[in-house]
C-alpha cells in the first residue's frame, strides 16, 4: 500500500510535492450518495454503525482525492458518556434535554468512559486505520463551543446563558470548564491510541468572545488539554473558528503543530500574529463554492501563493462545507490545488 503523507509532512513543516488538501465536513450533504444514506439513517444512527461510518469517512478520500481523512462523527457524540442527554434536531444542531444551569448540574456529570460507552466510534478508527491510504483525523470540540450548547440547550446566536455563566458564576464556569477539558483529553488519547493519525480540536464559536475573555475564561483549559496530550507522537491542530483572528496572538503558547484560520483574516497576518511559530490551515470562504470556478480558482491562487511563502500549510476552508456545494466543483478545486502548488514547488527546485 502507498501511504500518502503529504499532510502529516505539511502538519510538521517539512517538504512536501504539491500541497495537502482536505475540507472541515467534506464527509456530508453535498454528496448525493451521502443524502440517499442520510434517508435511512440519522447522524447520530450511522455513527453507531462502524462499518457504515467509516464508508462515509473514506466517500470524499475516493471522490474527491483529499490527502486526509476526518472521522465521521459529532462534537457532541462524547458527551453522551459523561451524562448529558441530547439529540440532534434537522434544521437546527444539537438540543440538551438536560441543560447545564446549576452547580448541581455540573457535579453531576461524570468522567468520560471511552471504551465503555463509545467503543462504537473505536471501532470505526480500527477500521479506518487499516483501509485508508492517507492520514486520518479524528476531532472533538473544545470545551467553549461544547459549553455553549451545554448551557443554552441548543445553537445560540448571541451566548447569553454561556456568557451570564461567564461573568457572573466564575468559578461555576471554571469547573465546567475543567471537567470538559479532561473529557477531551482522555477521548483524544483514545482517538490516537485506536488508530488516529492528527487530531484537531474545533472550537467554532470561541471568535465570539473578546481576547481578553479569551484569555482569561477559556485559554487555560484549551493550554491543559494540549499539554495533557503533548506525549502523543501526532500532529494536533487548534482551530478557533469562526471570525477568531483577533485571537490569534492569544495562542502563541499552545503546545500544538497546526492553527486554523478562517477566511477573514489572510494567511500572511495570521502567520504574523502567530509569531510564525506553526504550521497553518485554512482559508478559502466556503461560499465561494457558489460561485464560477474561474473565481474559485483565482481566489484559491491568492490562498495558495499566500500559503507557499513559509513552510507548513495545508489548503482547507475556512469553515465547513455546507450542503449546496457542489462535488464537480470541489473536486475540480482541489485537482487545481494539487496541480498548481506542484507546479509553483518544481518552479522553485529548478530555479535554485
Amino acid at each position: 500500500m502507498t501511504y500518502n503523507d503529504s499532510f502529516i509532512r505539511a502538519c510538521r513543516k517539512q517538504d512536501v510535492d504539491r500541497l495537502p488538501v482536505w475540507y472541515m465536513r467534506q464527509a456530508g450533504r453535498y454528496d448525493p450518495d451521502y443524502r440517499k444514506i442520510k434517508e435511512n439513517y440519522s447522524l447520530l444512527e450511522i455513527c453507531l454503525q462502524p462499518e457504515l461510518a467509516a464508508e462515509v469517512t473514506m466517500m470524499p478520500v475516493r471522490k474527491l482525492g483529499v490527502d486526509a481523512a476526518i472521522l465521521y462523527s459529532d462534537i457532541m457524540n462524547p458527551v453522551a458518556s459523561i451524562g448529558i442527554d441530547f439529540d440532534i434536531v434537522k434544521n437546527i444542531g444539537p438540543v440538551i434535554a438536560n441543560p447545564i444551569r446549576s452547580a448541581a448540574d455540573i457535579e453531576r456529570l461524570r468522567p468520560i468512559q471511552v471504551e465503555q460507552d463509545l467503543s462504537h466510534i473505536l471501532e470505526t478508527i480500527q477500521i479506518l486505520d487499516k483501509e485508508l491510504e492517507v492520514p486520518l483525523i479524528t476531532f472533538a470540540g473544545a470545551p467553549f463551543t461544547i459549553a455553549s450548547y451545554l448551557i443554552e440547550g441548543r445553537p445560540s446566536k448571541n451566548y447569553i446563558r454561556t456568557k451570564t455563566m461567564m461573568y457572573s458564576e466564575p468559578e461555576l464556569w471554571h469547573a465546567l470548564m475543567r471537567k470538559l477539558g479532561d473529557m477531551v483529553a482522555t477521548y483524544l488519547r483514545a482517538h490516537v491510541q485506536y488508530g488516529g493519525k492528527a487530531f484537531q480540536l474545533f472550537d467554532s464559536w470561541v471568535g465570539a468572545l473578546s481576547p481578553r475573555d479569551f484569555k482569561t475564561y477559556v485559554l487555560p483549559t484549551i493550554q491543559y488539554i494540549f499539554e495533557q496530550l503533548q506525549d502523543l507522537d501526532v500532529p494536533k491542530i487548534y482551530f478557533p473558528g469562526v471570525s477568531s483572528g483577533e485571537l490569534l496572538p492569544e495562542l502563541r503558547q499552545l503546545p500544538v503543530d497546526v492553527i486554523g484560520v478562517d477566511w477573514r483574516v489572510s494567511l500572511t497576518e495570521a502567520r504574523k500574529r502567530l509569531d510564525y511559530k506553526y504550521a497553518v490551515q485554512g482559508n478559502l470562504d466556503p461560499y465561494l463554492l457558489t460561485g464560477p470556478s474561474s473565481l474559485i480558482h483565482e481566489q484559491a491562487k491568492l490562498i495558495i501563493d499566500e500559503g507557499l511563502q513559509d513552510p507548513g500549510y495545508i489548503f482547507n476552508l475556512g469553515h465547513g462545507l455546507f450542503p449546496e456545494a457542489s462535488i464537480d466543483k470541489l473536486k475540480e478545486l482541489t485537482d487545481y490545488v494539487h496541480e498548481y502548488s506542484a507546479k509553483v514547488l518544481r518552479q522553485r527546485i529548478t530555479s535554485k
